[in-house]
């Protein structure tokens, strides 16, 4: 049975029997931003700068990895950055949660875990944004705060938007939720300060994947190159939300895959990831902070960095120097 996010990205008649209730979605989303642009819903102005690296569409758009670059860059100009974020999929009993390396992945959720151990800075967790804030500047030191997805969570007023768009599947069929992937219209587009590609050209602001090494999941300390699996064949599992671009990115390696595609954010069993056979299995960096507790044999996950083209840098770091230095 098809799962309903295999149907937007088509026009299909499963597709057109929900446009009643995505227009009815379109229009509450509409009404709730109206409401807090009028005043009539109070927003919060941290005393901070706030930047937000989100989308308009649900599924993987490549957010986190883009993040963790701009965390990098902050770092790297002498700023502080701290990190909220909703904490997918985590199951901690008490928000807002601070996150570092060594906590439990089931409390924090994968990408919050994955921001903290590539990035050390302070990550803080939970539903309420607002919260978050005031919970990462009351314990850390941070003088600029990046948000984890929450392009919709009005509550908190940003200081820049930076929307992420996957270059293959852009936005699906163009019908909202749930006939679509769309969170809100298109026109959001219009009024952000700056849509990035994810696998787009060198001549458009975009930024490309890459990877040239993997790590064991056993011992941390042993890292092969990605090209010692050229021509190998691999179990090569992804629980995010686009797998099909692990795998591409594996495949045009010239590495062979038997591909293990999983929902985004899945909670994996040992017996998932582990075969009755001898081959290699090549993961996400993301699904290996779910797994590092497992009895594993020949387990690597491929850490991944982005590549911005010229004018994706360009208007990187007029960004920064826009919100930063004010």
């Amino acid at each position: 049975m098809k799962r309903l996010d295999d149907y937007w990205y088509s026009q299909n008649p499963i597709a057109w029997l929900l446009l009643p209730l995505a227009g009815l979605f379109c229009l509450i989303s509409m009404l709730r931003k109206l409401c807090f642009k009028i005043g009539l819903f109070k927003s919060y102005q941290a005393p901070v700068p706030v930047i937000i690296v989100g989308n308009i569409s649900v599924g993987g758009t490549g957010k986190t990895p883009l993040l963790i670059e701009l965390c990098t860059q902050l770092k790297q100009k002498g700023f502080k950055p701290g990190v909220i974020s909703r904490g997918y999929g985590g199951q901690a009993k008490q928000w807002p949660l601070a996150v570092n390396a060594n906590s439990d992945v089931i409390e924090t959720g994968d990408e919050p875990l994955l921001i903290a151990m590539r990035t050390q800075c302070p990550v803080v967790v939970g539903p309420d944004r607002v919260d978050d804030v005031n919970h990462l500047l009351k314990n850390f030191e941070c003088n600029v705060i990046l948000s984890d997805d929450g392009m919709q969570h009005y509550r908190l007023k940003r200081d820049a938007e930076i929307a992420v768009v996957d270059a293959d599947r852009k936005f699906g069929n163009g019908f909202c939720l749930p006939a679509g992937p769309l969170r809100e219209s298109l026109k959001k587009l219009n009024t952000v300060d700056m849509t990035i590609l994810n696998g787009g050209r060198s001549d458009q602001i975009a930024f490309s994947i890459k990877a040239d090494h993997c790590v064991s999941l056993i011992k941390q300390e042993q890292v092969k190159a990605l090209s010692e699996f050229t021509g190998k064949q691999v179990h090569a599992i992804a629980g995010i939300g686009h797998p099909g671009r692990f795998f591409n990115m594996l495949k045009k390696m010239g590495v062979r895959c038997i591909e293990h595609a999983f929902n985004d954010h899945h909670n994996f069993s040992q017996n998932e990831i582990c075969f009755d056979d001898e081959l290699p299995v090549l993961m996400t960096e993301k699904d290996a902070v779910k797994c590092k507790n497992f009895k594993l044999s020949s387990h690597w996950y491929v850490p991944i960095d982005v590549e911005l083209s010229d004018s994706a840098q360009k208007k990187f770091d007029q960004i920064i120097e826009q919100v930063c230095h004010g």
